[in-house]
């Protein structure tokens, strides 16, 4: 039967080496990035929020229209 320490060991060093050929980002990619990420989370959820007032409006419409 296999150790599952020694697997558990062998996984986190295997973990570190991966880690160390990784290519990080500058700081300044890194900002670059994080704005790019907040304006778009800023204009979908925009859109979603434009989107489900006017389907709302528009199902109250239709609504009002069936119920009258």
């Amino acid at each position: 039967m296999k150790n599952p320490f020694r697997s558990i060991r062998i996984f986190f060093s295997e973990t570190m080496i991966e880690l160390k050929r990784a290519t990080w980002p500058t700081r300044s990619e890194l900002k670059d990035s994080t704005i790019v990420v907040i304006i778009a989370v800023a204009i979908l959820g925009t859109f979603t929020s434009i989107a489900d007032f006017s389907l709302f409006q528009i199902v109250n419409l239709f609504t009002s229209w069936v119920t009258s």
